[in-house]
């Protein structure tokens, strides 16, 4: 799909007359048809949030109000929310109601947290009085994905908002849905019109949002995520990027095979393995990795993959084919290149996008999915002599967003984290987003972070005041 000369990767849609149809990659069936605005509408809705936001920047204790009412909104509507996405993209149910679930715990920690976070700084200077304030920027211009629909949309809402600033959302065209009902949850729990809207606009009116609002954030591709950025600096705006992410797994030679073969389990598979912190790339030391690679692999054929609006299913349908046949031209390539099949491998028979969760063994860097983004349910394993062999690989990566560290002795854990080239990383865990904590990347999984106060500081203009009693005339350097 193209965006002016952009390409987005993973956006799956189906476009005619502008008219954007989303598919049940479950059933292959047309979910619903929605007619793209215009640009003269996507005017009006810009021209509306900076009058909602001259307002709204006013008072933190109210926006702390009815952020709180949103979070409940959200969790009286949890089941209807999660079947949506899970309509729209496959998700497993359980993974959609925790996905809600944890919208309105962000919602929450903002709505708890801003005033402290925003809270003016007292400086000592030779001035009587400095203090560094925080203020709103305007409207901000979000350009989400659709792997964590309601996620991602609202862990960066969630402290724009609380900042003072007004939202227009662009979802991705595959969970339209998603991003329509969001728009409703805000204005169920009586949030002023204005504050946040969604745009039904396809790739092609991005450009348009970013030239309109006063600042943009985006998640998706690196290469996508460029030209956002290109846009946005090139009219002077701030832009954050969270973008593409090939995590390493690191299975230290003093690990315990049985927590970090469940760890992986979990960390490749999540949402299909359609996210950007799976971990994706996995390295064992070589006295650990028989056992290591059994459990892994008798976890993984454990797994039900199915209907995924079944509370059972571990693992639905792919989101659409496109992305189906790229994790097919990967497995392909890895095995003819030596790579050994030691659990799944395949297209699962029958309708929709399903593909059955998979290991390769004697994976080698000369291999596409070392390289790659591996966007589906595929863990590629590496044996490695030891920890600094691991790492060495792990950081040969165009991508530095997350990884994790499996060891027993947190000294070597202290100091294999500080070698991995990433925004994140887990220890005896999986990498996962938490308000609490700074999210984001280096290279080229993007620049700038949400969540947490670092997040909320993304956008807002950090300004610096001085009261003096008389003109300093003592400088002469600006």
């Amino acid at each position: 799909m193209q965006l002016g000369s952009w390409k987005i990767i993973y956006d799956p849609v189906s476009y005619s007359d502008m008219v954007i149809k989303t598919i049940n990659p479950t059933t292959e069936e047309v979910l619903a048809q929605y007619n793209v605005i215009t640009k003269e509408e996507l005017d009006k809705k810009i021209v509306k949030s900076k009058k909602a936001f001259s307002d709204w920047k006013k008072d933190i204790k109210r926006r702390s109000d009815f952020i709180n009412i949103f979070a409940d909104v959200l969790r009286k509507n949890k089941q209807q929310l999660a079947l949506t996405a899970t309509k729209e993209m496959g998700k497993a149910i359980k993974e959609s109601l925790s996905e809600v679930e944890k919208c309105a715990w962000v919602m929450e920690f903002y709505a708890d947290n801003s005033e402290t976070f925003l809270h003016d700084e007292s400086i000592n200077t030779d001035a009587r009085k400095s203090f560094i304030a925080f203020e709103p920027i305007g409207v901000i211009g979000s350009i989400m994905p659709w792997n964590f629909p309601y996620w991602q949309a609202l862990r960066f809402a969630a402290p724009s908002l609380m900042a003072g600033n007004t939202v227009v959302l662009k979802p991705a065209s595959a969970t339209m849905q998603c991003g329509i009902e969001i728009e409703n949850m805000f204005l169920k729990a009586g949030i002023p019109e204005g504050v946040f809207q969604t745009a039904i606009a396809d790739s092609t009116m991005a450009e348009q949002l970013i030239d309109s609002v006063n600042a943009v954030t985006f998640t998706g591709s690196n290469m996508a995520g460029s030209k956002v950025a290109q846009r946005a600096t090139s009219k002077i705006k701030k832009c954050v990027l969270e973008l593409g992410g090939s995590d390493p797994f690191i299975v230290c030679s003093d690990a315990d095979a049985e927590k970090a073969s469940t760890g992986a389990v979990k960390g490749r598979f999540i949402n299909c393995g359609q996210s950007c912190i799976a971990s994706k790339r996995f390295f064992v030391t070589k006295n650990l990795a028989k056992e290591f690679i059994e459990k892994f692999v008798q976890k993984t054929e454990k797994l039900k993959v199915g209907d995924p609006t079944s509370e059972d299913t571990d693992i639905g349908p792919m989101v659409n084919s496109a992305g189906l046949e790229k994790i097919e031209e990967l497995v392909k390539d890895a095995v003819d290149k030596g790579a050994e099949v030691l659990a799944g491998g395949k297209r699962m028979n029958g309708k929709g996008y399903f593909y059955s969760p998979t290991i390769l063994g004697n994976v080698t860097p000369k291999m596409r999915m070392a390289q790659e983004e591996a966007f589906g349910p595929v863990a590629p394993v590496t044996i490695v002599e030891d920890e600094m062999e691991a790492i060495r690989l792990a950081n040969e990566s165009q991508f530095g967003l997350g990884g994790s560290i499996w060891t027993q002795n947190l000294d070597k854990a202290d100091k294999l984290s500080r070698l991995v080239e990433s925004g994140l990383v887990a220890v005896n865990n999986v990498v996962v987003s938490d308000p609490r904590i700074p999210f984001g990347g280096v290279k080229q999984s993007g620049f700038g972070r949400e969540l947490s106060r670092y997040g909320m500081l993304e956008f807002v203009n950090i300004k610096s005041v001085r009261f003096y009693d008389q003109l300093t005339v003592q400088h002469h350097v600006e």
